[in-house]
């Protein structure tokens, strides 16, 4: 019998890839969306991927209400909850950010204990490990500080999130418990399953490759293919002793925005600029740029990370960096038909 996952956020940049692994993989996929006229985008999109839509449905769901949530996951046999608010800027109140991305999670967890599924595998953030560190190694035992206030609201709502997530599955009864999975990505980078380049990576790349970006920031980031975050999220669902576990999907060696510059400039990018920004002007625009605020956090931001448990348990091969930064280049300039 086809077991049926729910997806949320499925039309996003990672929900559109797992929705693709899972559909490739033989699952049915229900896919949420906070208005279901986004659906005939992504039919399109997956359609396009050569991928056979037949066990694909949309069901409409908001992260801030109620309504909808016990309906939708009735049925399933696994949850993937992969939406979130994302943005580097900083919102006018954490709020904002904040209450979705915490009450959101935990309406999809009270769904699926309701429901009876499986698994829920839950899209978190390598933020919420090391957004308060430096320099070092993270890694899943690593939880950052949300009383920093060198953090930014989204590290703070990615991490509050999660937190939430593990205290509400381990408060429940042993015979009302269904298993947790937490995936954390670093950095996302790659190239989109449709024409959506609208991500915040996406965006920097775009902007790198037209000249929008002379200077770089002075920051190095742990990064990861997006396609082999989908492959770790459905890995994560059926893997027996994947249960219980924070899955680190990122590089060990953390990559900065002058080696994305630079690679860009090899790969025949002219316009790309790879002079380091001074960290004195990225904090002067940050009083009055809600973005560079976002921003200021990660300078000079230097951090490895223990991806052991994906490599050994699911014995992944992370894509090449290099690889990824030019294939998300051409979609960018294919799609917006930029010159570079």
């Amino acid at each position: 019998m086809t077991e049926t996952v729910l997806v949320t956020g499925i039309s996003g940049y990672i929900g559109l890839h797992c929705a693709a692994e899972l559909l490739r993989a033989g699952y049915r996929v229900r896919g949420s969306v906070r208005s279901l006229g986004k659906e005939q985008e992504v039919r399109e999109t997956i359609a396009a991927a050569n991928i056979d839509a037949t066990e694909l449905e949309f069901v409409e769901l908001d992260l801030t209400r109620d309504e909808g949530w016990a309906e939708v996951t009735t049925g399933c046999d696994y949850v993937m909850h992969v939406a979130s608010p994302f943005m580097i800027a900083n919102p006018k109140h954490e709020d904002e950010m904040i209450v979705p991305a915490v009450d959101g999670t935990l309406r999809a967890l009270r769904a699926a204990q309701s429901a009876g599924v499986k698994r829920v595998v839950l899209t978190s953030s390598v933020l919420s490990m090391m957004g308060s560190m430096k320099e070092g190694e993270f890694g899943p035992g690593s939880w950052t500080d949300t009383g920093s206030r060198k953090i930014s609201t989204y590290t703070k709502s990615k991490t509050l999130a999660e937190k939430a997530a593990w205290d509400y599955v381990n408060s429940l009864p042993e015979d009302e418990a269904f298993e947790l999975v937490v995936v954390n990505p670093g950095g996302v980078i790659g190239p989109p399953l449709g024409r959506n380049v609208s991500g915040q990576t996406m965006t920097m790349v775009g902007n790198m490759i037209t000249g929008k970006m002379p200077m770089v920031p002075k920051a190095a980031f742990p990064m990861v293919d997006v396609r082999d975050v989908a492959k770790i999220h459905l890995n994560a669902m059926i893997h027996e002793k994947a249960a219980g576990r924070r899955i680190i999907a990122a590089l060990s060696e953390p990559v900065s925005f002058l080696d994305m510059a630079r690679m860009l400039k090899d790969g025949g990018y002219k316009r790309v600029g790879t002079r380091p920004a001074p960290n004195f002007m990225l904090r002067l625009l940050s009083l009055f740029d809600r973005e560079a605020k976002g921003l200021v956090g990660m300078l000079g931001m230097n951090l490895s990370s223990d991806n052991a448990t994906a490599r050994e348990l699911f014995r992944w091969k992370p894509t090449p960096i290099e690889q990824s930064v030019l294939e998300t280049a051409e979609a960018v300039q294919r799609i917006h038909q930029v010159a570079a």
